[in-house]
């Protein structure tokens, strides 16, 4: 059994790239200075976050032991 495909005439296709619609969309209201402190507020914050992760991890992404100290469990301890 064939697939049904209906005819699609091509002035059809032709003008649907034409198309304009004559109903122009409503103006984008412009943000209120409070709306644009709480974003600015809300970049900052995230940006603020992000760069304190960074700096307090930086030292446990460095290799080799800080300060010349070396971890030692109970364990190793001689008594």
């Amino acid at each position: 059994m064939s697939p049904r495909r209906e005819a699609v005439p091509f002035a059809f296709v032709a003008e649907a790239d034409e198309f304009r619609s004559n109903v122009t969309p409503p103006p984008r209201e412009r943000p209120t200075v409070s709306q644009v402190l709480g974003r600015t507020l809300l970049g900052l914050t995230l940006a603020a976050g992000l760069v304190g992760a960074l700096v307090f991890g930086m030292p446990s992404l460095q290799p080799g032991d800080a300060n010349g100290h070396q971890q030692q469990s109970e364990a190793s301890d001689s008594r």
